[in-house]
């Protein structure tokens, strides 16, 4: 017999009808004891009247909260309410592949790998274009730098790390809660995985990934890329050994050199195209790598 599971869903306008049922259907795949946990944070009023009927089904304690606390304090909230001694966490936009034995395959690597006390289990996203060209950037983003096999991601274990789709023992994350400091969106997962590299926990990526549902338009994308370049540049401030990402790496390396004001005019003059192609029905990663790099070399300026 395992010991417990418990799923930890953050909410936040947005139905989980869909998601808690699928999760429901596949609790016996588990073999020990489960919970759902959602917990609002201060959704609309209409996307909580619809949630709060999710209390009825067995097995699934809802709560609100009375104000927005973020996406990190959010999870450690969840946390503290959990009962087992197995946590889940996944995004509120996240849906099981169809016909994919999600709960069992976790079972089977927490049975094959008793050591461990961390799974990644990955993101990844239909196969078919949007057809609506607002979502075009954010689905690109997705398949390029999102979804990446187990064993890709297995060679920067703590660098390649998701708080989406993690099961994690609930001591680990007790002992490293997230950091409530990154309180806007993004990057609060390097930064957890950061303080684990640096602890020496063992991360275990699988290939047990959810599917990514809810594309944003490339506007809402754009202004989220631009909240998580200020909390990257929040963790290297925190530690600035830490967070080395391709990013960051890029914006070390011009400080390095003298280069950053350099760089920071010209891709200043750059910007509007770069807004333009983005924004475009065919945008292009590089030209959004070049915007990410200008909003930081702006934050460390």
């Amino acid at each position: 017999m395992l010991a417990g599971l418990s799923i930890l869903i953050p909410v936040y306008n947005r139905s989980v009808k869909v998601l808690v049922e699928s999760l429901l259907r596949q609790a016996p795949g588990w073999l020990g004891g489960f919970e759902i946990v959602l917990l609002d944070d201060n959704s609309d009023a209409g996307f909580q009247l619809q949630n709060r009927l999710l209390a009825q089904l067995p097995s699934v304690r809802y709560e609100e909260l009375p104000a927005n606390v973020g996406r990190a304090a959010i999870r450690n909230r969840l946390a503290a309410r959990a009962r087992q001694q197995w946590l889940l966490l996944l995004d509120n936009d996240s849906l099981l592949p169809a016909g994919a034995p999600f709960l069992a395959r976790y079972a089977q690597a927490v049975q094959d790998q008793r050591g461990a006390g961390l799974f990644i289990g990955g993101t990844t996203y239909e196969a078919t274009p949007p057809a609506d060209p607002a979502l075009q950037l954010r689905w690109l983003y997705g398949r390029a730098r999102e979804m990446r096999p187990a064993a890709v991601r297995q060679r920067d274990p703590g660098g390649q790390l998701t708080i989406n789709n993690a099961l994690i023992k609930r001591q680990l994350l007790h002992r490293f809660p997230l950091d409530e400091r990154l309180s806007g969106y993004g990057h609060e997962d390097t930064r957890f995985g950061l303080a684990l590299a640096q602890a020496g926990v063992v991360v275990q990526h699988l290939d047990n990934p959810v599917l990514h549902d809810g594309l944003e338009p490339a506007t809402v994308f754009l202004e989220k890329s631009r909240q998580a370049v200020h909390n990257l540049a929040q963790v290297l401030r925190i530690d600035a050994l830490g967070a080395d990402t391709r990013l960051a790496g890029a914006a070390r390396r011009l400080r390095q050199l003298g280069l950053a004001r350099a760089a920071l005019a010209v891709l200043a003059k750059l910007e509007p195209a770069l807004r333009r192609n983005l924004l475009s029905p065919r945008p292009d990663l590089r030209a959004l790598d070049a915007l990410k790099l200008r909003w930081l070399l702006q934050e460390l300026d």
